[in-house]
């Protein structure tokens, strides 16, 4: 039991310093990114199909997993977006990422990077032109509203921060479930279970990542460890490609927001798309793919900072997150005297998080909690409202003001 322990985290550590250095330098780069993209590109003719093109370049790059993307994604239909430019940018999105291409190059090497990238982009542009012929909905005719960015470089490093915060938990699940299979599952061992079948390998990951939620970034150490464990790389790409953009929750939204046959199209593209790109990859670019995680250590002294580093984050946020429960449940027993606020210019849950460290740390804040999915600040504590309003804006956010 001891051995088997001790085992598992020297696995679990050695995925984690590999992880750790290319993680931090993609959500870095994630970060320089949102200083750098145009506040009003999401209002720019993304309609027809060279809108269609454009959401899918604009999305490939975002550090986006499917809990962020989907309101992301239905933001850009009600800011004029077409349907097939909004569905190809939910397809394209979760695949891939500036942090899960630095991830990815990492662990299977820059071929089988790029080439996750280029299948992003095809399928994101196949999905959106698909449902763009099917299903154009109707012409928007309506001004959407700019949400100021902070563009300084306080503002990017935020945002890198906010980048590691939003899938730190999912970083963990890959980081323990990859160790578990270099202790459990011996090198080649799935190879008797597929027959050394590329067809069979492709089917059973698909099968099982379709209703998975698994993070981009954070399931590149999981399918590093499935090729070490004997599938074919090509398996590895659709477990990258149809774990981060597929599972319930997703096709749910999806449905509500945007229809059926927009439904059809985007489970339909990336089953396809992912099981002809996984056949292709082996005869275009196997030869070129690193070496698999189970051969070799990356124990180098950097990449042991780095892992020190992100597992000084993980403790962070956990920390922050039992204080969050914790204000919660405080919120719930004093909800009478609750305030609720409706706030703009959040994009993703790290910023409700910094939010509502920030309304916490006010001295006239008793409790105060934000949810990036209704949009509201819940405050309560002897603060009045211009002082509240102050704060938020201090903070990078706008307070909705009725009528």
């Amino acid at each position: 039991m001891t051995t088997t322990l001790l085992a598992l985290m020297a696995a679990s550590w050695s995925v984690l310093a590999e992880l750790a250095p290319w993680l931090l330098l993609g959500a870095i780069a994630a970060g320089i990114l949102h200083g750098m993209v145009p506040s009003d590109l999401i209002r720019r003719a993304l309609r027809g199909p060279g809108g269609v093109v454009r959401a899918v370049l604009f999305g490939v790059p975002l550090p986006l997993c499917s809990c962020g993307v989907i309101p992301a994604g239905i933001g850009l239909k009600e800011s004029g977006a077409s349907r097939g430019a909004s569905v190809g940018f939910l397809i394209a999105t979760p695949q891939t990422g500036i942090d899960s291409m630095a991830v990815s190059a990492g662990f299977l090497g820059w071929p089988f990077a790029l080439y996750k990238v280029g299948a992003a982009l095809v399928t994101g542009i196949a999905g959106g032109l698909l449902v763009e012929r099917v299903d154009p909905g109707e012409p928007f005719d309506g001004e959407a509203s700019a949400v100021p960015v902070d563009r300084s470089l306080r503002g990017m490093a935020m945002h890198a921060v906010d980048v590691v915060r939003l899938i730190w938990r999912w970083l963990l699940f890959g980081v323990l479930v990859s160790a578990l299979l270099t202790v459990f599952l011996p090198s080649g061992g799935l190879e008797t279970l597929i027959g050394g079948s590329t067809v069979v390998g492709l089917l059973l990951v698909l099968v099982a990542s379709v209703p998975l939620y698994v993070c981009a970034t954070a399931s590149v150490p999981i399918a590093a460890s499935l090729i070490d464990a004997g599938l074919p790389t090509g398996a590895a790409l659709v477990f990258l490609m149809a774990g981060p953009a597929t599972n319930v929750a997703t096709l749910g939204a999806i449905w509500r927001g945007f229809g059926g046959r927009a439904v059809a199209g985007y489970l339909g593209t990336i089953v396809v798309g992912s099981m002809a790109l996984g056949m292709a990859y082996e005869p275009l670019l196997g030869s070129l793919t690193a070496q698999r995680i189970g051969g070799h250590e990356h124990m180098a002294w950097w990449a042991q900072g780095a892992a020190g580093i992100l597992l000084a984050g993980f403790v962070w946020f956990a920390v922050e997150d039992l204080q969050a429960a914790k204000a919660r449940h405080k919120a719930a027993r004093v909800a009478a005297r609750a305030r609720e606020i409706p706030i703009a210019g959040m994009t993703c849950g790290g910023c409700a998080a910094r939010l509502q460290r920030v309304m916490n740390a006010h001295v006239a804040v008793e409790t105060a909690t934000v949810s990036f999915d209704t949009g509201l600040l819940v405050v309560t504590g002897r603060i009045d409202a211009e002082t509240i309003r102050g704060a938020v804006e201090g903070a990078g956010f706008q307070v909705v003001t009725p009528g």
